[in-house]
């Protein structure tokens, strides 16, 4: 079997970077549409009409979108800058794409870390903020906490929360009432739904931490490679560049006069009296062939 050479080493590694480049931008993309859903959806928006500004869950609700739009937009700079750093072989560009590969890199292992360190952290806020909702709803059941909680229940189609001693008062049995007795528990029904949300944020964290180190170990190999000149689309081709006015044209070396050779010298009339010219005399002129 053939070995491969080092030019398609390269080119094959620049056809991953294009691949790659890609990918990067899709997931860049799926990043901004979370990050969207996040601060934009019904059932976050929901919750975040009945919080107050004093509340953890709305600075949670804040940082958490603006940290998924900030990595959306460095995904796609990297993405955009590694794919025209490959195919204008320019390394400028190619550590642009590394810097902001590293960027997400380094952004994406903090929220692994404090995801692994605090995995209910956003489900306790939320659920706090549900339990605020509904005992006020409770004490004031025509005011405006009673519309807010019918908003969230028919969001989550859930309706109340089971009593931890299986006893409910009146006004709190009054909240569900007819179908809406029949839906779950909304204790059970958002920690599901933000279980789930939680689970996809995870499995998009763990591809873009694969992709970027994937990433960052074509974009180097690539810029080593354009610093040490090895281009393919420039194999084999010349640049004619234009030559200054004064410059004379350079002989070949074969035809260049040496120190060490003698110089012909052209005979002349008196030289050649016969027309015979024969081998050079030690002086360095032209012997005659005399007739005997």
């Amino acid at each position: 079997m053939a070995t491969m050479g080092p030019w398609s080493r390269v080119r094959m590694v620049k056809c991953q970077m294009l691949v790659t480049s890609f990918f990067v931008l899709l997931l860049g993309l799926s990043m901004a549409t979370l990050a969207a859903l996040t601060y934009y959806g019904a059932h976050f928006a929901v919750i975040g009409h009945a919080s107050s500004d004093k509340t953890p869950y709305e600075a949670m609700h804040r940082w958490t979108f603006y940290a998924g739009i900030s990595l959306a937009g460095l995904l796609t700079v990297g993405a955009v800058l590694g794919a025209a750093a490959t195919m204008r072989e320019a390394g400028g560009l190619m550590a642009g794409g590394f810097l902001c590969f590293a960027l997400v890199f380094g952004a994406l292992v903090e929220v692994a870390f404090w995801r692994f360190h605090n995995p209910t952290q956003v489900e306790d806020a939320v659920l706090d903020t549900y339990d605020l909702v509904y005992d006020q709803a409770v004490k004031n059941v025509s005011g405006t906490p009673q519309q807010q909680l019918v908003a969230i229940q028919d969001t989550f189609l859930c309706c109340g929360k089971n009593s931890p001693f299986s006893l409910l008062g009146d006004l709190e049995v009054s909240l569900c009432q007819g179908e809406e007795a029949a839906r779950q528990d909304c204790l059970v029904g958002i920690r599901s739904f933000l279980r789930m949300y939680g689970n996809i944020a995870s499995i998009l964290t763990g591809i873009g931490l694969a992709a970027m180190v994937y990433a960052m170990l074509l974009s180097s190999f690539l810029w080593f490679a354009i610093r040490s000149g090895c281009s393919l689309d420039r194999k084999g081709k010349y640049t004619l560049s234009r030559r200054a006015p004064d410059c004379q044209p350079q002989e070949p070396s074969f035809f260049r006069h040496s120190p060490e050779w003698p110089v012909l010298q052209h005979p002349t009339e008196v030289d050649v009296p016969h027309g015979h010219l024969g081998a050079s005399s030690p002086s360095g002129g032209p012997q005659l062939l005399q007739d005997s």
